[in-house]
């Protein structure tokens, strides 16, 4: 921001920033999921208003969708 004018972006630009901070969260979760899985440590899951705690041999790790 310079001189206190915030730099207008296009419709495009802000949805390809929000697709790239969406597959990094994809990416980012996986890889929790992952290392929880290895390292045998639960992950605790909110489903409506329940909590669940899944053990780590029932975490699925789920595929990254392709975003070519």
């Amino acid at each position: 921001m310079k001189n206190g004018k915030a730099r207008p972006y296009s419709a495009q630009q802000i949805a390809a920033q929000a697709a790239a901070v969406e597959v990094a969260v994809q990416r980012a979760v996986r890889q929790a999921l992952i290392e929880h899985k290895q390292s045998g440590d639960p992950v605790v899951i909110c489903e409506g208003d329940q909590v669940r705690w899944i053990p780590a041999e029932e975490i699925e790790i789920p595929e990254l969708p392709d975003h070519s």
